[in-house]
């Protein structure tokens, strides 16, 4: 009996060993079968969070939270030795793209393969792929996938937009029945406004990646640049209808994007389709998705030297199941099928050209360096608004790209606003970049004046330069600038100098940039009034342009004046010239009938099923996030309800609305309100009585009748289409709308609506010439269209106001020079 102790010993050793390294599948974990029901997102959270209690060779992060709170995490997995030197790692990573000075790095080290699931918060099958993928990584039984890991370090992050998917979520549970109902008629499959799509501000997340306007991009795109993987992946879903869609990708493609990088694509998705055709499952390829608008999950990891692909399972709105217009019936599990095979396949194929990957991500690097390509070899950013190149400095140390200042010299380049090259004075305040540099690529991708785009049927905007975003002047150099290197300069230029504190008659601030306007917002925060110049003047030897602020004592008699606005000055870093005097040296005295006040408005904006749920959120996001201002969101099916008159700006985004304008929303205007329609919503007030907007008519006469090709319907419908354009603006500013402006504004124009001008009596403050095209992809019969035409008016109204912009001047927020326009017309307009 006592012999035989040992031998069970030994038994009982092994059953605890293989009990130990049994790890839970997702459905063991969650305690249903994955594809039956759709998993919140805390339930996706603490499986990983599982995993990396249990498993020894993964390492799980939280980069970040939501606006929700909801955490953001990624997984780290790979070999045991692997991971145990996760950092040296990375830090070699970066050396190769030559980012962090480390002169050794080697080539002999893992490839990096990241996975992005569930951007889009109603594709939500990917972040169910998520964690059967990660299971499979781990599992001990799992042979392939170990032999993957001796060569490969795969990052999972399994929910990239939580909120959204919590949304959808949430909503799909509540009005699902026991079974799901296959019907595409059932509410099942007819998410309401806004939907899962977009983050709680209505962002779509998967437009943000370069701008990085929001906080769960910011987070992301942070860990990203800090090891910037080899290959990365965006997993979506598209309508339910369509096949399975993988890389290669479709024209137009950037120029920069490199031979290897297209190849690898293509080695890719081949070995993706081969599991497809043993399944049967259908898929296309090379169409549709193209890789040009920089900030796609695909195209920013592109731009920053990895293989960036997208896969689109058909899915959006199926829910549980859906009949397809074919007959058959696409389940969830279908979809989390054929993304998870994707998962697997690219990680397999990017292990067996580890070597291959690591290298060409190396030239790549090496070649940004050293020989980058590009027209332009160096850009300069004029400091003309030392704000505007303050926030384009903070663009640009987001995405690791380096600039200078302290330069000094004459040189030739292309100017942005003439379209033409000439000399140029570089000052040491002056941005100098460099296309010597490791994000090389990038760099110029967001900075190139024009965009070459070899396909006009793309899926986004043509045209984004940051010059224009920002409103700078620039210019592109053919020839680099010799300097000593120098990494990337601290954001914070010369800050103002602090106005001493006295007894002022009064203060006076610039009106030039958004920041401004926050500083207006303080004001407001301590119960300053506040008033504006309506012309130029000057006073204590300085020159002020129209449109600034006036802070005087007359009004403001508490006796914590001067420190009350010291105080916000301070806060949001504003300077300020105090006065003695209300006697100006030149222009209208401080008591002029020209010096306004500006009353802090009671602000609502439209939302609801009616209104664009992205420029809403545009809109709410500005207003909360940006300016710290309160704004009283009112669904438009409950207007009627609400009393207008406690308002004095309503703000209409691009929508579809019904009955608009009423009668009541007219009377409410003439009683002295102001009524802001922004793209849509001033092509529906077009024409209407009252309203003196109208749409510029076509001459029917010069359009030639043609015959067309049925094979060509797609292409002849692009002559009709603007695919996010660049238009110069003719500026009126000397009216409040252009205060704190040049004589001109760059628009990005997303169609070709533009309106007749005003006769006398309205304002036509925004006009376009024939002349008016900078950049980007517009149909022949668009570019016919868009000249000698109104894009911004003001129409008087009783007391009150109507501002038509044709344009959306919040752009994806990333169009940071409208931000003063739109700010011009919620608070200078009286």
């Amino acid at each position: 009996m006592f012999k035989k102790l040992p031998l069970i010993l030994i038994a009982a050793c092994f059953a605890f060993s293989a009990f130990a390294q049994k790890i839970q599948s997702p459905s063991e974990f969650l305690g249903y079968q994955l594809g039956t029901q759709f998993t919140y997102q805390y339930r996706i959270a603490d499986y990983f969070k599982y995993i990396a209690a249990e498993a020894k060779n993964v390492k799980l992060i939280q980069y970040g939270t939501t606006n929700e709170g909801r955490p953001l995490m990624a997984m780290f997995i790979a070999s045991d030795e692997n991971i145990a030197r996760l950092e040296d790692i990375r830090k070699n990573n970066l050396g190769l793209a030559g980012l962090n000075g480390n002169a050794t790095a080697t080539t002999s080290t893992p490839v990096i393969v990241w996975l992005s699931y569930n951007v889009h918060g109603n594709e939500p099958c990917s972040s169910e792929a998520a964690m059967q993928t990660l299971f499979d990584m781990v599992d001990p039984a799992n042979t392939a996938t170990k032999a993957w890991l001796k060569n490969t370090v795969v990052v999972i992050d399994p929910c990239l937009n939580p909120d959204g998917h919590e949304r959808y979520v949430n909503f799909y549970n509540s009005v699902k029945g026991a079974e799901p109902d296959a019907d595409p008629s059932s509410r099942e499959h007819s998410e309401p406004w806004p939907g899962g799509r977009v983050n709680h501000y209505c962002f779509d997340l998967n437009r943000d990646w370069a701008w990085q306007t929001q906080k769960e991009t910011q987070a992301r795109v942070g860990l990203f640049n800090s090891w910037l993987p080899q290959v990365h992946v965006d997993f979506h879903e598209q309508g339910y209808n369509a096949p399975y869609y993988f890389a290669p990708a479709a024209e137009p493609m950037h120029k920069d994007i490199t031979k290897w990088q297209k190849e690898f694509q293509t080695i890719i998705g081949k070995n993706n389709a081969k599991y497809f055709d043993q399944n049967g499952w259908l898929y296309f390829t090379k169409e549709e998705f193209d890789l040009l608008y920089p900030s796609y999950g695909d195209t920013y990891p592109i731009y920053n030297g990895s293989i960036g692909m997208t896969y689109e399972q058909g899915g959006i709105g199926a829910g549980l199941a859906v009949k397809l217009r074919n007959g058959d019936t696409l389940t969830l599990k279908d979809r989390i099928a054929h993304h998870h095979s994707n998962s697997l396949s690219t990680i397999e194929t990017v292990s067996a050209n580890a070597e291959k990957a690591v290298g060409e991500f190396k030239k790549y690097f090496d070649n940004s360096r050293a020989n980058p390509d590009g027209e332009y070899k160096a850009y300069v950013i004029k400091n003309d608004n030392q704000d505007n190149i303050n926030m384009l400095a903070e663009l640009l140390t987001r995405n690791g790209i380096q600039y200078r200042f302290g330069i000094k010299s004459s040189v030739t380049g292309y100017n942005y606003v003439t379209k033409k090259s000439n000399p140029v004075d570089i000052g040491i305040n002056d941005m100098v970049i460099s296309a010597y540099q490791p994000k090389s690529v990038l760099m110029h991708v967001l900075m190139e004046p024009k965009t070459f785009v070899t396909d006009s049927n793309t899926y986004d905007i043509t045209a984004w330069a940051l010059p224009y975003a920002y409103g700078l002047q620039a210019y592109g150099l053919k020839d680099g600038i010799k300097s000593d290197a120098k990494q990337i300069t601290d954001v914070t230029l010369t800050p103002p100098p602090a106005a001493t504190k006295q007894h002022a008659y009064a203060y006076v601030a610039k009106w030039q940039s958004v920041n401004d306007v926050k500083f207006l917002v303080e004001l407001f925060k301590k119960n300053l009034k506040v008033r504006y110049a309506e012309m130029p003047f000057e006073a204590a030897g300085k020159k002020f342009g129209a449109g600034s602020l006036i802070i005087t004592r007359a009004g403001n008699t508490g006796a914590s004046f001067d420190d009350d606005v010291h105080n916000a000055a301070a806060t949001a870093n504003r300077e300020l010239t105090p006065l003695t005097t209300g006697f100006v040296d030149k222009g209208v005295d401080l008591g002029s009938g020209s010096i306004h006040y500006i009353k802090p408005p009671n602000v609502l904006l439209v939302s609801g099923d009616a209104a664009s749920s992205e420029s809403m959120g545009e809109i709410w996001q500005f207003f909360e996030q940006q300016l710290g201002y309160p704004v009283t969101l009112v669904n438009y099916n409950d207007i009627n309800r609400t009393k207008l008159g406690d308002f004095d700006v309503i703000i209409f985004p691009d929508g579809n609305y019904d009955d608009f304008p009423s009668d009541r929303l007219q009377t409410w205007i003439r009683d002295g309100g102001k009524l802001i329609a922004l793209q849509g919503a001033v092509s529906q007030l077009a024409g209407k009585k009252g309203f003196d907007i109208k749409a510029k008519e076509v001459d029917s006469t010069k359009i030639k009748p043609s015959v067309k090709s049925y094979a060509a319907r797609n292409r002849d419908a692009i002559k009709s289409s603007v695919a996010g354009a660049i238009y110069k603006m003719n500026l009126d500013n000397t009216h409040p709308l252009g205060f704190g402006y040049p004589d001109y504004y760059y628009t990005l124009k997303l169609s070709d609506d533009i309106y007749t001008l005003f006769d006398d009596g309205n304002w036509n403050i925004g006009t376009i010439k024939k002349d008016g095209y900078v950049a980007g992809f517009v149909g022949e019969k668009s570019k016919a269209k868009i000249k000698d035409g109104l894009l911004l008016g003001a129409q008087p109204m009783g007391r009150g106001a109507v501002i038509y912009m044709v344009d959306d001047p919040l752009f994806r927020s990333f169009w940071q020079n409208g931000k003063l326009l739109f700010s011009n017309a919620v608070f200078m307009i009286p």
